[in-house]
């Protein structure tokens, strides 16, 4: 197998990178995928929080219903 624990290997690696990419395009893609980790992690969220609020009152409304 291959072992990518060595400095040069890294830097190899990363030059590889910045010649298939070009250095504009790398900043442009971290903020993408930066975005999507962010959308990600909101949506996990929104998911949960359902779970954690409490039921709703269902007497308020039955009072208006009552009074129509």
């Amino acid at each position: 197998m291959l072992d990518f624990s060595s400095p040069m290997h890294l830097i190899l690696i990363i030059l590889v990178i910045v010649l298939l990419f070009g250095g504009k395009k790398i900043p442009e893609l971290m903020k993408g995928i930066g975005q999507g980790m962010k959308e990600f992690k909101k949506a996990s969220q929104v998911d949960d929080e359902p779970e954690k609020k409490a039921p709703e009152d269902k007497s308020s409304e039955i009072k208006v219903s009552e009074k129509k």
